[in-house]
């Protein structure tokens, strides 16, 4: 019969351990419960799930990367839903390593099973799964064990997961229709490029006629595009990876993500995203009883933006000295001036000038004017913008208001509950904007290509006409 070591509370809320001898882990935890003990732990000891482990190993499955956000979103929640039912913490686990498909989220459940059965608690076992279940994950675990309440923490995770996924996707899924549409749109007009326009060109130059200027420098793009098509594809990934390169550098990273903070409109997604995902992390971490310099930790290396990271770092070294959150985060939340942010804005305002190039590259005074023009140009917004705060007086004035009250947890949970409503009113004007500008961009485009081609053909019906008189 094996034999379980346990950890219980008594009655007065003095912690129990011992061990027990039952044939199963649910009539242990029955006979326990039946002492007048309630179970915080309990797992085989670890000589005796070694001789009865043997043969019964699962076989892991190749997996690259994490689980995905929608995975472990679906998995805390069914977790908190068989932990509320009163199941046995492993009995839950193996329930839901089983109907898992293969993949990190099942080779990480293998490994925690194992790891309770040898004696760990569950966030010593996640711990060591941190592909699958990060640092805030492990700590919000930890601290519901400590407190004997995992129920009401995995619930309180699950809501969390489900708030940080919706957040992503809602974000996400603004961006998707532009992109989607932007690459259909040069799709579309590459292939008239490539395919349509030199048919034409071949016929003009048959019937020899004057062609319009309009006419000119549609063939003029049609022959840059055929000559050049390799460099719709190279482009991107080429200033992907250069981006990327200038992010493994700490100045590069800050100037990047400041550079994102600082676009007029996409900015302010990005800051108010950011804003109700730092807010909600921090709050759900305070919430659960983890210590604030252990939750600002957690919350700066969650953050994903090299700004964010800057703030909470530096509050977190105020609240060592004996400061408040507030204080240091108001004081810490204007970015300045970077010299890697102004390259960028720079370089962006000067990519169409310098695409005039590739179609008549005898204009480069005329670009190097018109980059000059526009660079100066982004300077000055730069400049104008560089000093405004990331972060809000709203939120300052909440956080003082929680820290005072000594509700800093329900105050962060507001603060990113109305930032995530902003996020949503922002992606759905974005969209609103977005198709009528498409809409005029491609009619624009459909008209130039309509006039440019049948102002010739016009001349040269008119010229059949006139002849067969």
């Amino acid at each position: 019969m094996p034999t379980y070591q346990f950890e219980a509370m008594d009655p007065q809320g003095q912690e129990i351990r011992d061990v027990i001898e039952a044939p199963t882990q649910d009539e242990a935890q029955a006979t326990i419960r039946s002492m007048g003990y309630f179970v915080t732990k309990i797992a085989v000891q670890k000589s005796s799930q070694k001789a009865g482990s043997q043969g019964s190993s699962k076989k892991k499955t190749f997996a690259l990367g994490g689980a995905g956000g929608k995975k472990i979103v679906q998995f805390t929640r069914q977790l908190s839903i068989l932990q509320d039912a009163g199941l046995p913490i492993l009995r839950s686990l193996k329930i839901l390593e089983e109907q898992s498909r293969p993949g990190a989220l099942k080779n990480a459940l293998i490994d925690v099973c194992d790891e309770i059965e040898s004696g760990a608690s569950l966030s010593e076992a996640m711990a060591k799964s941190p592909k699958v279940f990060d640092r805030l994950y492990v700590n919000m675990i930890k601290a519901g064990e400590a407190g004997g309440s995992l129920e009401v923490i995995l619930r309180r995770l699950a809501e969390f997961k489900e708030r940080t996924q919706s957040l992503k996707n809602m974000v996400i899924g603004a961006m998707i229709y532009p992109i989607m549409v932007v690459l259909f749109t040069i799709g579309i007009l590459t292939f008239i490029m490539i395919r349509i326009i030199p048919e034409f060109k071949e016929m003009f130059e048959e019937f020899g006629i004057e062609l319009p200027a309009m006419t000119k420098l549609l063939i003029s793009i049609s022959d840059r595009v055929v000559k050049l098509w390799f460099l719709f594809p190279a482009v991107p990934i080429a200033m992907f990876l250069f981006v990327a390169l200038i992010c493994k550098f700490r100045a590069g990273r800050m100037g990047w993500h400041l550079y994102l903070l600082k676009l007029p409109v996409i900015g302010k997604l990005v800051e108010k995203s950011n804003l109700a995902r730092t807010t909600r992390t921090l709050g759900a971490l305070v919430a659960s009883g983890v210590p604030i310099i252990e939750g600002l930790t957690i919350t700066r290396e969650t953050s994903g933006n090299a700004m964010f990271e800057k703030i909470y770092s530096k509050v977190t070294d105020a609240i060592r000295e004996g400061d408040t959150i507030a204080n240091p985060m108001k004081k810490n939340s204007k970015p300045g001036f970077h010299p890697v942010t102004l390259f960028f804005f720079v370089a962006t305002v000067s990519l169409p000038p310098l695409g005039v190039l590739l179609i008549q590259a005898d204009l480069w005074y005329f670009v190097l004017y018109a980059c000059g023009a526009l660079g100066m140009i982004a300077l000055l917004w730069y400049v104008m913008v560089c000093r405004k705060p990331v972060v809000e007086d709203l939120v300052i004035n909440m956080i003082d208001v929680g820290e005072e009250t000594g509700e800093l947890d329900v105050m962060l949970y507001k603060v990113a509950d109305y930032y995530e409503e902003e996020v949503r009113t922002i992606t759905d004007g974005m969209l609103k904007m977005i198709e009528p500008i498409m809409i005029i961009f491609l009619g624009l485009v459909v008209l130039f290509i309509v006039a440019a081609l049948f102002m010739p053909l016009i001349a040269i019906i008119s010229g059949l006409t006139g002849g067969g008189k």
